[in-house]
């Protein structure tokens, strides 16, 4: 939305002078500057593409240009492989095994034989070194094609075009020439609308399409390099983040103001999850699934802490271009392009924590997490004012646990909370010598039921050993139980904490929650 992103826009733009009609008089904006200086020799194809619309008779152009050209800088094509525990590559494709669960049982195979594997980084291609002029053209002029021709498009402003249309990638993908195949492809779709000026409508026909012929599939979660279009029209499967890409072109190349939000962490199961939204002219963001579910009938699976967009363009209060005393930033927080739009899915809240130790004075900077395939994981941050921290727009209903960031690892300090619908904190600690018997039946959310003899369902695994954790200062364990046909037993437990109960040998997957009751209540 137009007033979350702090765009390159036209008070930057506008910095343009001649003093003689040549290219050489082009008098680049500071970021533009920048961003030529960075490319090095690749800067002469790039300038290309400046001289191109500098002598053209349309300022948009140029000004397009000059806003991909000056937030180029970070996006790339990344591609990953897998590794044994000496580094050594391991050549596999996920095709080659019928289903996911073959999948899975060959890596557990290899792991047995050859160590803990993992994927890294493999090579890393930077657009700034490597884009064409005439990609680059190619795909500015096909842009404002759309942006000018489609009904639906021509409300849009220059500043939603820039953030929502003109972008040439959707992820860190191969770079390739996705808008003529997808302009050709749905030529004439307005003949076939209510409301030709409806890019809901637009986006519902493009989408049904897209279903027909892609899908998601679970083999892909292995394969972390994201693929480009050519990879997709061949497999016509993919993963979340395929998904998304394959929908922002088909519908990007039509003047569709289509972009991806995610969340980097579910707050109340495991793994994350990425979507689409088609933005409207008056700002509105309806989220909808590519390839899946259209606009308007779209719902996410799980909670969120927080949601975030994807841009194209450098977001200057993202905590990277802060100054901090740390130098170490989480990973992903790491991001120079994504913005908070967590307020445009859910009512928040900010969020003000105090710690009752001082703060080392070599950090700043806090962390807000949630509990996540077994890991409390750094979802926001905050700055750090003697001992209180502010985590702004925060999501309610949630359990979450304040942080440091210490030797590239996340160190719990404060103590985790469950954020009510009203602002309220309800600290989730041992507050005295109370304790309490309890008898859990699920290791994560279920329906609790009742059988006719009025013992509880259980949804453990006979015969299978049980360890209950709480959480004081990290998991501490209550022991261990093997499960049978009734609800598990525990004494002495510390009352008013927040539990965790994990199944011997699992893959940590198992939800925290708290007893209100007498019962297990999820987070």
């Amino acid at each position: 939305m137009p007033g979350h992103l702090s765009i390159f826009l036209l008070s930057a733009l506008v910095c343009i002078s001649f003093t003689d009609s040549s290219a050489d008089a082009l008098d680049y904006p500071p970021e533009v500057a920048e961003a030529l200086d960075a490319a090095g020799d690749h800067r002469i194809e790039l300038e290309k593409v400046l001289e191109h619309y500098a002598s053209a008779d349309d300022s948009l152009k140029l000004q397009a240009a000059y806003f991909l050209v000056s937030n180029m800088e970070g996006h790339c094509y990344v591609t990953y492989m897998l590794c044994d525990s000496s580094e050594n590559k391991i050549e596999f494709n996920v095709l080659d095994y019928p289903d996911f669960d073959a999948l899975i049982a060959y890596l557990d195979s290899l792991e047995d034989e050859c160590g803990e594997l993992n994927f890294k980084k493999d090579k890393k291609i930077e657009d700034l070194n490597t884009i064409s002029a005439d990609f680059l053209i190619n795909q500015i002029d096909y842009a404002f094609r759309a942006w000018r021709e489609k009904p639906w498009a021509e409300s849009l402003s220059f500043d939603q075009f820039c953030q929502y249309v003109l972008p040439y990638r959707g992820s860190n993908e191969p770079l390739e020439s996705w808008r003529e195949t997808f302009w050709e492809k749905y030529q004439g779709i307005e003949d076939d609308m209510t409301d030709p000026s409806d890019p809901v409508e637009a986006a519902a026909i493009i989408n049904d399409d897209v279903k027909s012929w892609f899908s998601f599939d679970p083999r892909y979660y292995l394969h972390p390099t994201d693929q480009g279009l050519a990879e997709m029209l061949e497999t016509r499967l993919g993963r979340c983040e395929d998904m998304t890409n394959l929908t922002i072109y088909a519908m990007r190349a039509n003047g569709l103001a289509v972009t991806s939000d995610y969340t980097p962490y579910w707050a109340n199961s495991g793994n994350n999850h990425a979507w689409n939204a088609i933005v409207t002219a008056d700002g509105k963001a309806i989220p909808f699934m590519g390839a899946e579910c259209n606009p308007g009938k779209y719902r996410l699976a799980s909670k969120f802490a927080k949601v975030y967009r994807k841009t194209f363009a450098k977001q200057k209060d993202n905590l990277i271009f802060q100054e901090r005393k740390q130098e170490g930033v989480p990973r992903w927080l790491a991001g120079k392009s994504y913005v908070d739009v967590t307020a445009d899915y859910s009512d928040v809240l900010d969020v003000e924590v105090t710690f009752n130790r001082e703060v080392p004075d070599t950090i700043d900077v806090a962390y807000i997490c949630v509990f996540n395939s077994g890991e409390w994981k750094p979802i926001h941050w905050g700055r750090i004012e003697g001992r209180t921290v502010v985590f702004t727009d925060m999501a309610p209903d949630i359990a979450y646990l304040p942080a440091l960031y210490v030797n590239e690892e996340i160190l719990p300090f404060g103590q985790a909370f469950i954020l009510g619908e009203d602002g309220s904190k309800r600290i989730l600690s041992q507050s005295g010598e109370e304790t309490i018997s309890t008898r859990l039946i699920s290791t994560t959310r279920r329906k609790q039921e009742i059988s006719t003899d009025g013992i509880a369902v259980t949804f453990l695994t006979a015969g299978k050993e049980y360890e209950l954790f709480y959480w004081l200062d990290g998991w501490q364990s209550l022991g261990k139980e093997v499960a049978g046909a009734e609800p598990l037993v525990f004494d002495n437990v510390p009352a008013g904490c927040l539990y965790w109960l994990v199944e011997e040998d699992s893959d940590n997957e198992e939800r925290i929650f708290t007893i209100e009751d007498g019962k297990q209540v999820w987070w």
